[in-house]
């Protein structure tokens, strides 16, 4: 059994889940790992390594089919945003030459990716979001009806890891940092605890395992630690997520539960392995294992509660010589 890996990173951590559960289910797997650099240190975990152009290279695609072509790749499965929307729009290319692509329907990827829209899309399942603009002018214009208030929090509309991502508290802050991003959203700040659950469902959008965790460190967007948090609230509201956007493989939907009222604010999907899945997987969610048995045709089916509710993770770096 072939996996390959795109933008592999320092995804190791994923490798190495990956890894232990072919251990455990006595399957051979070869880990494969594209990235457009040498030295990225997960290659230096996988048993073959391919260096692909940038992804917005009109070759990028064409690559990647070559590579899965050749080596027979089973499953290609992405680690980062960048590349989503265009592995959603080429599934169907890949999948024609024996290859599984987990990745969600091409509108789902558009909404998460912009989250304009992401917003309006967690209101129409009967969630709750904090509502965007996308203008420093309807941001004021929303403050002098008292709709909205400081402080307010601005981002990139199609952003991640928190990259230029502020907490502003007045309205001068806020045309400063309007005029640093491009293309950003500003949505009025929640104050309370954050979460990320971590949703694995099966090729057919059927949910396998929903696991909340809270975030209790976090450094440039990345979890560094957290506690598995079994909520009956969240995971009802997830199964209602999972209903209408069909998940293909795993995705991660961020939220943050208000200090005063207790009510849950979803703020963003990532239709992909967060960086801190694996620690879902440690806790008894083993998604790596999941995509392993369906990869071998087994059926899979629902498994409440599967990782250890309590359960706290604290992640550290490692080095590896890349020369």
């Amino acid at each position: 059994m072939k996996i390959l890996f795109t933008s592999v990173g320092r995804r190791v951590e994923l490798l190495q889940a990956f890894r232990a559960a072919a251990e455990k289910l006595d399957i051979a797997l070869t880990v494969m790992g594209a990235d457009i650099t040498k030295s990225a240190p997960a290659l230096f975990f996988c048993d073959e390594r391919r260096l692909v152009c940038k992804i917005q290279e009109k070759e990028y695609i064409p690559q990647l089919l070559s590579i899965c072509e050749k080596e027979k790749v089973d499953c290609l499965i992405p680690t980062i945003d960048t590349d989503l929307l265009l592995l959603a729009e080429n599934k169907e290319k890949f999948e024609a030459i024996g290859t599984k692509v987990l990745i969600s329907a091409v509108d789902k990827i558009k909404l998460c990716r912009d989250k304009n829209y992401t917003a309006d899309y967690f209101v129409s399942l009967g969630l709750k979001s904090p509502l965007p603009v996308n203008s420093v002018e309807k941001y004021e214009e929303a403050l002098k009806r008292g709709k909205v208030s400081f402080p307010a929090f601005i981002k990139p509309k199609d952003g991640s890891s928190s990259i230029n991502a502020y907490k502003v508290e007045n309205l001068e802050d806020l045309r400063l940092y309007a005029e640093k991003i491009e293309d950003y959203i500003i949505q009025p700040f929640i104050s309370g605890r954050e979460y990320t659950i971590d949703i694995f469902c099966d090729y057919e959008g059927n949910p396998v395992y929903i696991t909340p965790r809270e975030r209790l460190a976090v450094r440039s967007g990345e979890v560094l630690k957290s506690r598995i948090t079994q909520d009956d609230t969240m995971i009802a509201e997830m199964r209602r997520l999972i209903a209408d956007y069909r998940p293909c493989g795993q995705i991660t939907v961020q939220l943050i539960r208000e200090d005063v009222t207790g009510d849950d604010y979803y703020i963003e999907i990532n239709p992909r392995f967060g960086g801190g899945a694996p620690l879902s997987m440690k806790a008894g969610a083993d998604s790596a294992s999941a995509i392993l048995r369906m990869l071998r045709g087994d059926k899979l089916s629902y498994i409440e509660r599967a990782a250890i509710d309590g359960a706290i993770y604290s992640r550290y770096d490692q080095s590896v010589r890349v020369k």
